[in-house]
């Protein structure tokens, strides 16, 4: 248990923190599975018009550094290329 008052404070900041970093990893993983399943369904149109939005969610996300900044970049060129070959 903290003993101090900022170590109080620091412990509830750091669940409130926790709490975020876990919503935006659900939206990061989510986003991931709903553009890979328009890839594999083949569903292009849909997918070409999804992908604005997939390159804006990932790089937020990443710009917050609950996933690194490559890791996203990397996703988003790996799609883009499956998209480009469909």
């Amino acid at each position: 248990m903290p003993n101090t008052k900022s170590a109080i404070r620091r412990v509830r900041r750091v669940e409130q923190q926790t709490a975020i970093n876990r919503i935006r990893m659900s939206k990061y993983r989510s986003t991931l599975k709903r553009m890979t399943k328009l890839i594999l369904e083949k569903k292009k149109k849909e997918a070409l018009t999804f992908l604005p939005e997939f390159h804006s969610r990932l790089m937020k996300i990443a710009k917050t550094g609950v996933v690194n900044k490559r890791t996203a970049s990397r996703k988003i060129s790996k799609v883009t290329k499956k998209l480009v070959q469909l």
